[in-house]
């Protein structure tokens, strides 16, 4: 319960600062846009290339994963269906809605929860591996295909679009350095530690001061949208998360429990920065990245003591 809430805790505090230099306007009023690319273009590769360096590929296939990448990916497929049907939007509008549907706060949410609830780490490895090696390379592939839209490109342009994302550039470095064992000098690591420490707060205090003088969450012609991923995020994906460890990878115990918490967590922030730095759909990402870490406190709690 602890760890729910100061990991909860945490974000919200870091988030209220953003607002507050928002409605002061201390940096001015490009400031969030800035931090938010600052994030997205030169911290969060740094940050994806530690992490990944010192994970364990191996964790993908392990059988946790057909719960967590399975959950993940039946939630974005059914935001995909559902919104094609009824609004027909743009490819970038349908990443942005899938991702903020399926793609979870394992970092900064993840880490302390799987720690004081799970008791145990390593239990967001499988999720957080397959987002930052599959989803985020896909869903980014979309947004950054859409932001160069009109422009005539050479088909080897786009099909090589993934690898020229920052994010996807991060990641491969990342799992290069981990498959090899190569252990980074000092003179290397230091420097990456210091950007990779720029991310999150970076992140969260661009997304605190988006909030500022924006528009009622939920509200005008997006509300359909963002309410569909809000309700699958926080419960469609957590129930399909243990029916698929349940019945599918035979999970039990602690190790369904872990499964069911970790696709329970609140959309992340990293949706946000995707959408706001190619300017597609931002405010559905911001509205469902703050209802979804809203309501999932007590789905996380009501989950933690079903199961536990």
């Amino acid at each position: 319960m602890n760890g729910v809430i100061g990991g909860f805790a945490a974000l919200v505090a870091v988030i209220a600062v953003g607002w507050v230099v928002g409605r002061t306007g201390t940096l001015g009023p490009d400031a969030g846009g800035v931090l938010s690319r600052l994030s997205y273009f030169v911290a969060t590769p740094a940050l994806l290339l530690l992490t990944l360096a010192k994970a364990d590929p191996a964790a993908l296939l392990s059988a946790a994963l057909v719960a967590t990448a399975g959950s993940a990916m039946l939630s974005a497929l059914l935001y995909v269906a559902v919104a094609r049907w009824r609004w027909r939007p743009s490819p970038a509008r349908l990443a942005t809605g899938a991702l903020a549907s399926s793609y979870v706060n394992a970092g900064n949410l993840g880490v302390p929860i799987s720690v004081y609830v799970l008791g145990d780490a390593s239990f967001v490895a499988p999720v957080l591996l397959f987002q930052v090696l599959v989803m985020a390379p896909v869903g980014l592939a979309v947004l950054a295909g859409s932001h160069t839209a009109g422009e005539a490109r050479p088909g080897w342009r786009l099909l090589t679009q993934p690898l020229r994302t920052p994010v996807v550039v991060g990641c491969g470095l990342g799992v290069l350095v981990a498959a090899t064992g190569v252990d980074l000098p000092s003179l290397v690591r230091e420097p990456v530690e210091l950007t990779a420490a720029l991310a999150v707060p970076a992140a969260l205090l661009a997304y605190g001061m988006s909030l500022h003088g924006a528009p009622r969450p939920a509200s005008g012609d997006r509300a359909p949208r963002v309410w569909l991923a809000v309700a699958l995020k926080t419960l469609a994906q957590p129930a399909l998360a243990y029916a698929l460890g349940r019945w599918v990878a035979g999970l039990s115990g602690v190790a369904l429990l872990a499964v069911t918490v970790t696709s329970a967590l609140p959309t992340a922030q990293n949706v946000f920065v995707y959408a706001s730095s190619y300017d597609r759909d931002t405010l559905v990402a911001r509205d469902v990245v703050l209802l979804s870490t809203v309501l999932s406190a007590p789905v996380l709690v009501g989950i933690a003591v079903l199961l536990g």
